[in-house]
């Protein structure tokens, strides 16, 4: 019973951190909005599976390792704050440039591709990490089961995957769409602005 309780508390401390804007919000989206809706649903798709992986870490002392081996943390630091910054260059770089939902945009980056987007932009925090390994110490029993190692990531993987889908399929909507077409320049080069603030931030960050 402990551990089922640990379960639902650890899952809905997730939906929570989920619903928190940040880079893979931008991200999810931009795509929706931006391309199409499939896009936006893989790169949710990819997010999850982030989130997934940051699961299994937590659980498998993410953590400790971290706080055993500072260098770790910076580096992690440094790769995400330089990864988000590329995004955020890339997002200005083509902020001007137009888009037509004629089903070409859309193959510049295949679905395979835009998985991996997301998923890359999801392990591009490593203060996500801390934020799963945090949540996980403070509500996992001292003694876990072995089908708990299974669970978790997946309760992490579907909380966070059902809620970039909602977000992907109410943005991609005709209306919401054609709110982005019409202001795409503005909205790029404010979510360029956004994404430079979390990688600053990330690079700069005492912790």
């Amino acid at each position: 019973m402990q551990e089922l309780m640990s379960v639902a508390a650890i899952t809905g401390a997730l939906a929570i951190g989920a619903m928190s804007p940040g880079p893979t919000f931008v991200v999810v989206a931009r795509t929706a909005a931006g391309v199409s809706r499939s896009h936006g649903f893989m790169t949710a798709l990819g997010s999850g599976l982030g989130a997934g992986v940051f699961a299994l870490l937590a659980l498998l002392g993410l953590h400790a390792v971290l706080a055993a081996v500072p260098m770790a943390f910076w580096v992690l630091k440094i790769g995400g704050g330089c990864y988000l910054l590329y995004l955020a260059y890339q997002i200005l770089r083509h902020a001007r440039a137009p888009l037509a939902f004629d089903g070409k945009s859309g193959k510049k980056r295949g679905l395979t591709k835009t998985l991996l987007f997301g998923l890359l932009t999801q392990l591009a925090n490593p203060k996500t990490a801390i934020v799963f390994a945090g949540v996980f110490s403070a509500l996992l029993p001292a003694q876990i089961s072995p089908w708990m190692y299974a669970v978790l990531p997946l309760c992490a993987f579907t909380v966070d995957t059902l809620w970039y889908l909602l977000v992907a399929f109410a943005l991609s909507a005709e209306k919401p769409r054609q709110t982005y077409l019409r202001a795409k320049t503005a909205i790029d080069r404010t979510a360029g602005f956004v994404m430079t603030a979390l990688g600053l931030k990330l690079l700069l960050g005492n912790s």
